[in-house]
C-alpha cells in the first residue's frame, strides 16, 4: 500500500503542476453586488468557461480578497468599462507628458 500511496501523489502532484489553475476557478457567482465592493475594485479578470473553469464570471480584486460575479451584470459591466478607460487615459496622458518635457530640453539646448 505505500506504493500505491506514493504513485498517487505523484499523480496528483503531476496534475498541480500541470493545470495549476484547477483549483483557482469560480465555483459560484453572485448576482447582485454592492456598489461599496465596487468602488473598491483594483482589477479584475475574466474567466471563460473552457478548459478547466466550467463557468464564465468576472473575478474582483481587491486587498487579497476576491469574489466572483456575474459578468452580465449591468454595474459589473459598467465598473469594468471605466476601468479599462482609466488605465487607456492615465498611460496616454503619461506619454503625453514626457513627449512635452523632451521638447522643452531640447529647446533649451537650442
Amino acid at each position: 500500500t505505500p506504493l500505491i500511496f506514493v504513485f498517487f501523489l505523484t499523480l496528483l502532484l503531476l496534475f498541480l503542476a500541470l493545470f495549476p489553475g484547477a483549483f483557482n476557478c469560480c465555483m459560484k457567482i453572485s448576482e447582485e453586488i454592492p456598489k461599496g465592493i465596487l468602488r473598491r475594485v483594483e482589477r479584475f479578470e475574466i474567466q471563460k468557461a473552457d478548459g478547466l473553469c466550467h463557468l464564465e464570471a468576472v473575478i474582483l480584486h481587491m486587498k487579497g480578497k476576491k469574489f466572483c460575479v456575474n459578468p452580465r451584470n449591468r454595474k459589473v459591466r459598467k465598473m469594468m468599462k471605466k476601468m479599462k478607460h482609466k488605465i487607456h487615459r492615465s498611460k496616454s496622458h503619461v506619454r503625453k507628458q514626457r513627449r512635452t518635457r523632451i521638447t522643452k530640453q531640447k529647446e533649451q539646448k537650442q
